[in-house]
């Protein structure tokens, strides 16, 4: 049987609201702004590693969202703290979730070849996910899982104040800049949160299955290290 008008505008107002309170953990008000959110505290000079591990204790034995039930570990992130450029992936993998560090399977083998061959290390730059629990079977993280542990991931990026974020794959581009667009449409385009450049590329389990992609992210990278070496000083 069918639903009443009156029934489908219910649903329909309730989806809205729910949409809009998870838009509203992105930092996005549905107005313009002269000002990104936060945009003073990201002028501000740089916050101490004490700063990471305030926020890791606030998040402690997090029971915020379903995950929590199945996970082995926490998956913080991790890095330098006077990192310049911040990679944000999707979420821990089962490798991930049972060492409790971020990108250490394959996928994770491949990033550390791409890093090297840019002349970075894993201990330059900052690793972390969307969400650092493991979702079940590796599905995509759900929109509710998603508003509950992005907070914690913006606090981590406020502390850093990376010069740039590069975001891995579709989860982590939609989550963090709120958009619904595949990244096939917005991968290699700069793109902004909260004031600092964002660099969407192709999640390295992406390209461990197709592997022509890879000269793509390559030339994503490329641009990153381009303007992380223009802005040196800044």
């Amino acid at each position: 049987m069918s639903e009443s008008p009156q029934e489908e505008i219910k649903g329909l107002i309730s989806n809205l609201k729910e949409w809009l309170r998870y838009q509203g953990r992105l930092g996005w008000l549905g107005l313009p702004r002269s000002e990104p959110l936060y945009g003073a505290e990201l002028r501000e000079g740089r916050i101490s590693n004490a700063t990471l591990l305030e926020i890791q204790k606030e998040l402690g034995d997090c029971q915020r969202c379903r995950l929590a039930q199945g996970r082995t570990h926490i998956v913080f992130g991790e890095g330098s703290p006077q990192a310049r450029l911040m990679l944000v992936g999707e979420g821990p993998g089962e490798e991930e979730d049972l060492s409790g560090r971020p990108f250490v399977g394959a996928a994770g083998q491949l990033l550390n070849r791409l890093l090297n061959r840019l002349g970075l290390t894993r201990e330059e730059v900052y690793i972390a996910n969307i969400v650092k629990c493991r979702p079940p079977r590796n599905r995509d993280p759900l929109p509710d899982e998603i508003a509950a542990c992005l907070p914690f991931l913006v606090k981590q990026i406020q502390c850093l104040k990376p010069r740039v974020i590069v975001t891995l794959g579709k989860v982590a581009t939609q989550a963090l800049l709120g958009t619904e667009a595949p990244i096939t449409k917005v991968r290699g385009r700069w793109q902004k949160f909260q004031g600092i450049r964002v660099m969407p590329t192709f999640h390295p389990s992406y390209l461990l299955r197709f592997e022509r992609e890879r000269q793509k992210t390559w030339a994503d990278m490329q641009q990153v290290m381009e303007y992380l070496a223009a802005h040196e000083t800044d």
